[in-house]
């Protein structure tokens, strides 16, 4: 049977034509939602994820969340107005393993479980939503799943959690309140204010967060969808000693992330020698918390922003701080693990090609988000192949 990996290899590929362009974005789209229309009906057995009508999924069901917001950059609320469908019930196949201990903290404690933490909030919701999704439906385990969201202390985390508990009634999941202050007297404004915002550092306090029992976690954006089992990417081995683990790219201008004053100052620069220093995107991550809590790197995060405060070495957010404490000590990644940089550059957002290679995860990373461009009817190429995983219940949809 054509699966959906096979669909999206093909499409990828008439993508990757540009003269086919315009017309493989409808195509795409089209054939995608067919081919997961009727992948789903067909999973009538527990080999993989399916859904029944009398268990996971109610007709037209939809979560609606309004008026819980987080503050934004300038101090603003955005709140909750979109409605979302609820998504299939996805099951185990025979192979996977069975969780020990049944009550929900032996669960969210278990090293069998596939732990993945990912942040929440109202302006990347519809993202978040998607991004789920498409782990659910890739995973010959999802439910062993365990989803770590953090959101903001100052969100409204039971509209949060109704949001994803409505779309998602079977997920395991915890929400964890993050502190924005702890981190927002430490942010220097960058070239883009989306990339100020303080969620945007809850990566670097992930150990703090999650429960000690947690030892290691897939860390994913939002503006992302996966096309293969994430169980693939958290079982990278991380050697003896390194924390953590991403796709590197090492063809990229490294000194581009940090500015003039940093590596005219010795003190500064010196950080890098006897390391062969690597551009790597955060945005997908696979991270020993046990380990990090040992090195205490949350506090080496934030000694470089406290740096970054008296004399301006970076221009780019939350990124050049990880740069700075793991680049060139990290344990590489095949690059299938984040087709990256999909949304374009931080300015204009222009459509992008995929890297070479095959694909496993596909990052909308950049200003410009599928589901922006096509509600605005200007999507790019790739955009088709976010649009299936979209959840998002219009005036206009038709319940299957």
């Amino acid at each position: 049977m054509i699966t959906t990996t096979d669909i999206v290899t093909v499409i990828l590929l008439v993508i990757r034509c540009r003269s086919f362009r315009r017309l493989a974005v409808g195509i795409a789209i089209f054939i995608i939602g067919f081919a997961e229309y009727k992948t789903l009906i067909r999973r009538r057995s527990v080999s993989w994820g399916f859904w029944s009508p009398g268990e996971g999924r109610s007709g037209g069901a939809s979560s609606t969340a309004k008026g819980g917001s987080r503050p934004n950059a300038a101090g603003g609320a955005w709140p909750i107005t979109q409605q979302f469908k609820e998504a299939p019930r996805f099951y185990n196949s025979l192979n996977c393993p069975k969780i020990v201990g049944e009550d929900k903290d032996g669960f969210f404690c278990s090293d069998e479980a596939v732990h993945v933490a990912m942040t929440l909030d109202s302006a990347y919701i519809r993202g978040s939503v998607a991004a789920i999704l498409s782990v659910l439906q890739h995973s010959s385990c999802p439910q062993n799943m365990a989803f770590h969201f953090v959101a903001s202390a100052t969100a409204n985390a039971s509209l949060l959690r109704a949001t994803i508990s409505s779309s998602y009634p079977y997920l395991n999941f915890q929400i964890y309140a993050f502190d924005d202050y702890s981190v927002s007297r430490l942010i220097s404004t960058s070239i883009r204010s989306a990339l100020d915002c303080p969620l945007n550092y809850a990566r670097s306090y992930l150990a703090n967060l999650l429960p000690s029992c947690v030892r290691r976690v897939v860390y994913l954006d939002s503006d992302l969808v996966l096309v293969d089992d994430i169980a693939k990417l958290s079982a990278t081995q991380l050697g003896d000693n390194s924390v953590l683990a991403a796709p590197e790219y090492c063809n990229a201008n490294f000194t581009y992330y940090f500015t003039l004053t940093f590596w005219s100052n010795p003190n500064l620069s010196l950080t890098f020698a006897n390391r062969k220093a690597c551009y790597f995107n955060t945005g997908v991550m696979v991270i020993d918390l046990d380990r990090w809590r040992q090195g205490d790197y949350t506090k080496k995060i934030e000694e470089w922003m406290e740096i970054q405060k008296r004399m301006r070495i970076y221009e780019l957010g939350s990124l050049p701080p990880f740069l700075l404490v793991f680049a060139g000590n990290i344990v590489p990644v095949d690059h299938r693990w984040n087709q990256h940089g999909l949304g374009g550059d931080n300015f204009r957002g222009l459509c992008r090609d995929l890297h070479p290679g095959p694909v496993s995860l596909l990052h909308w990373s950049g200003k410009g988000k599928p589901w922006a461009r096509l509600d605005a009817n200007m999507p790019c190429p790739l955009d088709a192949l976010w649009a299936p995983y979209d959840l998002l219940q219009t005036p206009f949809a038709l319940d299957s």
